[in-house]
């Protein structure tokens, strides 16, 4: 089997976005448009974090038996974090039905989800990724992607894809445009590059 020869690319840098919108003023157009783009993200996370415990996390537990408290650990953040999202998910609810009385609360709401998912995707960067490294190969992280996007359910696909080819070198980038079903393809080619472009622009900005 072909292990990996580099190190894979971090989890951190793909909610770097989500967590500079979480300080945006809650009261500007601007907070607003950042309210969906954290909703496809926390959409994403949970996709992520499924394909985590589905492909990645068995493996490393079989191959490295030493990494199982870790696993274990990782997992029990993972629903840690699940619970949190629904929790920011009941206070967009309530946002959407009663309007700015519930701004402030829907605001501390999506900032709350932080005080565990930064240390986790830290504890992730340090620990998990250098096991990934040693121990799957190739092909079996390069199956998170596609995994992650099937299951992601938000309505801005291109920004998911914008964050992960964000960590590509140039040649894994062209490969993904390759392998891409033709649809798709046309999509991230005529809207969705430019659109993230657009986002990341504005965002990292402000």
């Amino acid at each position: 089997m072909s292990r990996l020869s580099f190190a894979p690319c971090s989890v951190t840098d793909e909610f770097a976005l989500r967590l500079s919108l979480a300080s945006t003023d809650p009261t500007g157009g601007h907070w607003v448009a950042g309210w969906r783009t954290h909703a496809n993200l926390l959409s994403f996370l949970e996709a992520h974090h499924d394909g985590e415990e589905e492909l990645v996390f068995p493996l490393l537990a079989a191959r490295a038996p030493d990494s199982r408290a870790l696993i274990e650990q990782m997992t029990n953040q993972h629903a840690e974090v699940v619970a949190l999202m629904g929790a920011v998910r009941d206070s967009l609810g309530s946002w959407e039905l009663e309007g700015d009385s519930r701004t402030s609360h829907f605001a501390h709401s999506l900032r709350a989800p932080d005080d565990v998912l930064s240390p986790h995707l830290d504890q992730e960067e340090t620990e998990v990724v250098p096991l990934a490294t040693e121990y799957l190969t190739v092909q079996e992280w390069g199956a998170l992607p596609g995994h992650a996007l099937g299951r992601f359910t938000g309505d801005k696909v291109w920004l998911i894809m914008g964050l992960i080819r964000e960590n590509f070198t140039p040649q894994q980038r062209d490969a993904m445009l390759e392998n891409m079903p033709p649809p798709a393809r046309q999509m991230w080619e005529a809207v969705g590059e430019s659109s993230f472009n657009d986002l990341i622009a504005k965002v990292r900005q402000s």
